[in-house]
């Protein structure tokens, strides 16, 4: 083999890894962040690639026609951006916590105009998210995101592609985020109950009592209070399951 059809072959072969490292770079929480400019998460795509190219089982490739490389890119993107996306539907569980947090603690009533109706619902899921994913990075967790892209080679041989399996794992991943973004709210849910069903017996006891103005300041601060207490248990919850299906990249 000359210097030419060498080198053909190893730029083949890591493009085939860019395919599938680049397209996880677009979704993968703390690093395809969209407040990371696209040419920074581009520059990272290829920088990490180079560096993980000779660990991966892909190699230098020989093909007949560079035309044959087309399929094989399609491939390679299709599982890169699947691995992606589930992650980034995991890390929405923060975002749906948030949302019901804020629910009931009234941070979202429409009647508050300095808040406005879901502002402060969003405020707080955004918070939530940005804290996930600054976890990522304090824990080290974004080393485990990268042991996981190289087994990523192991669960999907380069070229092959499972589409059933893969969009089964896709709804699973949408359903084990609706449970665990339930699941660590739940001690708001409690809150709620409990303050809620005061309220109403003191509303039976005391007619005239302008039951919303009372309670809508209690419930805001009950809330941010069960918050401060409540947000370390969350947050280990969520970061204890997401290490998991990277270490599995299944459900």
């Amino acid at each position: 083999m000359d210097l030419t059809a060498l080198l053909t072959s190893q730029v083949l072969g890591y493009a085939l890894v860019f395919a599938r490292l680049g397209s996880v770079m677009v979704f993968m929480p703390g690093i395809g962040e969209q407040m990371i400019p696209v040419r920074h998460r581009l520059a990272m795509g290829v920088v990490l690639s180079l560096a993980l190219y000779p660990a991966t089982p892909v190699g230098a490739l020989n093909l007949p026609t560079p035309l044959d490389l087309f399929p094989l890119l399609v491939v390679e993107t299709a599982i890169g951006i699947w691995i992606g996306l589930t992650a980034r539907i995991l890390l929405s569980a923060l975002q749906l916590a948030g949302y019901q947090v804020g629910l009931v603690s009234g941070l979202s009533n429409a009647f508050a105009p300095n808040i406005g109706s879901f502002e402060g619902s969003t405020l707080l899921a955004t918070s939530l998210m940005l804290t996930g994913v600054t976890l990522i990075f304090v824990t080290d967790l974004h080393h485990a995101i990268l042991q996981a892209l190289l087994m990523s080679y192991d669960v999907f041989p380069p070229g092959g592609i499972m589409p059933g399996d893969m969009a089964q794992q896709i709804v699973r991943a949408a359903s084990h985020s609706f449970y665990i973004g339930t699941m660590i709210s739940a001690p708001f849910f409690v809150m709620g109950l409990v303050l809620n069903v005061g309220f109403g017996l003191a509303n039976r006891m005391m007619p005239t009592l302008p039951v919303f103005f009372v309670a809508a300041p209690l419930l805001i601060v009950a809330g941010l209070f069960v918050l401060v207490v409540a947000a370390p248990a969350m947050l280990r919850a969520w970061l204890e399951d997401f290490s998991t299906w990277l270490g599995i990249l299944a459900f």
